[in-house]
């Protein structure tokens, strides 16, 4: 066989510049109409915050930090999600199981730990942040088990444990928020202190656009390799060039950011730092839980797409029935899938209990419709078979978008609730849309 670059058929000639250039770049319309969408929300909200109040709050980079900040804890739990959709099943608990898992970490550093290892011991938010992923693996095994053996559906058994778990974490706080939790934990939910810096944003978007770089060489040589068809080369240099303008992007914005002027005067003094009369501009950088969504969608997309373990999902989410019969062990795979549920909700009630620096009852209430939100939107349909990580974690942005987008014009929860549920059902239709061209 000989290794051609591809170029663009007869028709594809006929065709738009627009959908030539799609081809050669291979980029998913999926992804790009997505794009798209937060783009044009962003613009509308502040736009429409402008025409209102004067001045536009959206586009600014506090509040896109903040909203970045608050769509980790979702965008975690999202990514778990399309696995569970993939496999045709649903998982309406995992915002009860965040709140237990807070709840019993909120306990282990407040209550039970201290008076053991000594107040202020460095181990303490460790050994209760283990035990919070730990917690969650475990339920969301238990569930699985109880899906994949005893043969209760999906939506029964989740639906019940929504109930269970929020009950046990009434039951274990008695209904108390536990305040305030370890300094050293906290900082995994961001704030100034929970955040990497300008000089640590420039290292992580270096190391990110090599990595981007890295990936379009060993994709081109796997496909020489293979004998593939070639993208063009200034489809790669485009690629390339896109990536690598994304992360400066975002590390421009986040080092846009500054410290609040209160917290810069107490850090001065407490670093013996002369603040000039101009003031001292300290950048955020990336958050910490930005990073923790970072690694954990580049985690999930190698599971997904580089592993057994991945295939084995999209072969049962095409046909259960088939993939049984090709002797994978659907059922321990089952298991597996709500097991890793169960640990991403355990990860994201760290996340979510130390942005808050406490844990209460209310945690991770109603995030169910937020994360079967971001994945459904994110492309993953629910009809099984089909969905991404990197969709769902932009599907987690459009609705923390649309949140905090309808806070700062000045809709109401009632209205929020109106308008979520909108665009679930939307997003379902156009999925099913989607679908049927795609036939």
């Amino acid at each position: 066989m000989s290794q051609n670059t591809s170029t663009p058929s007869a028709s594809a000639g006929q065709s738009g510049a627009f959908t030539r250039f799609l081809r050669a770049t291979e980029i998913d319309t999926r992804l790009l109409g997505m794009v798209g969408a937060l783009v044009l929300i962003w613009v509308g909200f502040h736009f429409y915050g402008a025409l209102v109040n004067g001045s536009g709050s959206f586009l600014t980079p506090r509040n896109l930090w903040n909203l970045s900040v608050q769509t980790s804890s979702v965008g975690i739990m999202a990514t778990g999600m399309v696995l569970v959709i993939v496999t045709r099943h649903i998982d309406l608990s995992v915002g009860s199981i965040l709140g237990f898992c807070a709840i019993l970490m909120g306990m282990m550093q407040s209550y039970i730990l201290p008076p053991v290892l000594g107040l202020g011991h460095p181990m303490i938010w460790i050994i209760a942040a283990v035990t919070g992923m730990a917690l969650g693996t475990l339920i969301g095994a238990f569930q699985g088990a109880i899906i994949a053996y005893g043969k209760v559906p999906a939506f029964i058994v989740t639906l019940g444990g929504l109930l269970v778990w929020r009950g046990c974490a009434f039951l274990v706080a008695r209904g108390e928020t536990i305040s305030p939790l370890d300094p050293t934990f906290t900082l995994l939910g961001g704030g100034p202190y929970g955040a990497v810096g300008a000089t640590g944003s420039w290292v992580v978007g270096i190391l990110a656009c090599i990595g981007i770089i890295w990936m379009l060489v060993r994709g081109r040589q796997q496909r020489r390799t293979f004998e593939f068809a070639l993208r063009p080369m200034w489809a790669e240099y485009t690629l390339g060039l896109l990536g690598c303008g994304v992360v400066i992007g975002a590390v421009l914005l986040v080092n846009a950011y500054p410290w609040p002027k209160g917290i810069v005067r107490q850090y001065a003094a407490a670093n013996n730092i002369e603040v000039p009369a101009e003031g001292l501009f300290i950048s955020h950088g990336f958050a910490i839980p930005v990073l923790i969504l970072a690694v954990v969608g580049i985690a999930m997309t190698i599971l997904m797409n580089r592993t057994r373990f991945g295939r084995y999902v999209f072969a049962i989410g095409g046909n259960p029935d088939a993939a049984e019969l090709a002797g994978i062990n659907t059922r321990w795979m089952t298991v597996k899938i709500f097991a890793l549920m169960g640990f991403l909700c355990g990860l994201s009630s760290v996340v979510a209990s130390a942005r808050l620096n406490s844990a209460t009852n209310a945690l991770g209430t109603l995030d169910e419709l937020y994360v079967i939100a971001s994945a459904v939107i994110g492309g993953t349909s629910l009809a099984g078979g089909v969905g991404t990580i990197y969709g769902a974690i932009l599907g987690a942005f459009v609705m923390q978008s649309l949140q905090t987008g309808m806070v700062l014009i000045g809709f109401d929860a009632a209205m929020q609730q109106i308008v979520v549920g909108g665009v679930l059902v939307v997003a379902v239709y156009l999925d099913i849309l989607y679908r049927r061209k795609s036939k």
